[in-house]
């Protein structure tokens, strides 16, 4: 049975997005004072870590695997994520990831912003993420 959302993601967010940045095989270089009040975690335990750190095992390999295709590709990603916090409960986020580039174009990293995704959204990707699963095992 699915733990109940502990955070109320309208009230916690409270208008600001949660933004970080990653080298380009997704360690975290950055994160904002919302990204660690939301995940729970500090700054220190942040920085350094895989992004994975707060992926939850409800979200199914293939979504994440067309993701870095898309970014590692030049191109920003757009999707709905349902993150882990380090408390244990979770949090859905509508989520966007572009490719930072240096003065030659080569890509450097990544930056990630999120908000909190609508019932709407949760309703529909949850479904989709539950039939990707199953066929993942």
């Amino acid at each position: 049975m699915e733990r109940p959302v502990a955070i109320d993601e309208e009230f916690i967010f409270d208008g600001r997005a949660i933004i970080s940045q990653t080298d380009t095989k997704g360690v975290i270089v950055f994160a904002n004072r919302k990204f660690c009040e939301i995940s729970g975690y500090s700054s220190n335990e942040l920085i350094g870590q895989p992004h994975n750190i707060i992926r939850h095992p409800d979200m199914p390999k293939a979504a994440f695997a067309q993701m870095w295709e898309t970014i590692s590709g030049g191109q920003s990603w757009h999707g709905i994520v349902k993150n882990l916090r380090k408390d244990g409960l979770y949090y859905w986020v509508e989520t966007e990831i572009s490719p930072l580039r240096d003065d030659d174009g080569n890509t450097v990293g990544y930056i990630a912003a999120r908000k909190p995704a609508s019932r709407k959204n949760i309703d529909e990707i949850a479904k989709t993420y539950k039939m990707m699963l199953e066929k993942e095992q």
